[in-house]
């Protein structure tokens, strides 16, 4: 079983996230894993909230995202900034809530997105992203500043998609479908109409 995170935001495979950890539950949890260099899942929240309540319900998406932590500080005792990198998408097949409140899973990790050429239709998804990270970096943003990190594999439909994906201003049940999506050439399709709608690519 792994340690799951519930969270209110999607984490795609080769994406950032960066949270800050203060509950008891996940400050144990983050501690274990930087010790044993594990991974834990991220889920998103279909029901409920992220700080634990009493009495509170909590229902967690079927689909995740695993997570290694890559940085991580501890100003305070009970304080953690840590920085996560997306790693392998997985199904939840069943979990448990511990007495302390962490979520664990028995899960099945699914395959990774083959590395599939951006069809001509979409090449201005990609080019869009590129256009972005071009004016990112001419600004000075730094490579840890990015909010995604190198190599940037703008000939790939699954990376360029789950990065837009990460950008863009959706609904969580929108990203979660997104995430669920095993085709990557259907996910920047989806990812297209998505930019039209935003108005991105007027």
């Amino acid at each position: 079983m792994i340690p799951l995170f519930p969270l209110n935001t999607v984490l795609f495979p080769d994406g950032r996230l960066a949270l800050q950890v203060f509950e008891v539950r996940y400050l144990d949890m983050i501690k274990r894993c930087i010790a044993g260099s594990e991974e834990f899942g991220v889920v998103a929240l279909a029901e409920g909230e992220e700080v634990r309540k009493p009495g509170q319900h909590e229902t967690l998406a079927p689909i995740g995202t695993l997570a290694r932590v890559v940085d991580w500080t501890a100003p305070l005792p009970a304080l953690m900034h840590i920085t996560c990198l997306g790693t392998q998408r997985f199904r939840v097949l069943a979990t448990e809530q511990l007495k302390h409140g962490l979520w664990m899973a028995d899960i099945e990790r699914l395959p990774d997105d083959m590395a599939v050429p951006v069809p001509a239709e979409q090449q201005d998804v990609a080019n869009a992203l590129g256009s972005l990270i071009r004016s990112l970096q001419q600004r000075g943003v730094t490579p840890a500043q990015m909010p995604m990190g190198p190599p940037y594999r703008l000939d790939e439909s699954g990376w360029v998609a789950n990065r837009w994906c990460e950008l863009l201003d959706l609904e969580l049940p929108q990203k979660q479908l997104l995430l669920a999506q095993d085709n990557p050439v259907l996910r920047i399709e989806l990812v297209q109409d998505a930019l039209a709608d935003s108005g991105y690519m007027d």
